[in-house]
């Protein structure tokens, strides 16, 4: 039997030149970030459009499935809970760094 490699995905947020927030998924981070730049075909227009943009939030999830539902969860969000959701990640990556 053939063990396929699991996939990994990545739901992430970025956040544009003119402030407003971006959420995606994806199961490669680098490729998606430079297809958001324009550099490889794909991108968003969206991101396109409002670059340069800043990588501000990611979080891994173990299927596509799951990913989807958390990027729902996220995009329902208003955008101060989204800020929030932002803060504590980097608060929590600051306090694991001790």
């Amino acid at each position: 039997m053939i063990d396929i490699p699991k996939k990994i995905w990545t739901v992430y947020l970025l956040k544009c030149s003119d402030k407003s927030l971006y959420c995606g998924i994806t199961n490669n981070l680098d490729n998606r970030l430079k297809q958001h730049r324009g550099e490889l075909p794909g991108g968003a227009k969206y991101t396109r459009s409002r670059a340069p943009f800043k990588l501000v939030y990611q979080e891994k999830r173990n299927s596509r499935s799951e990913a989807l539902k958390r990027e729902l969860v996220i995009k329902k969000m208003s955008r101060n809970a989204k800020l929030e959701l932002i803060r504590n990640r980097i608060s929590s990556e600051v306090d694991l760094s001790h």
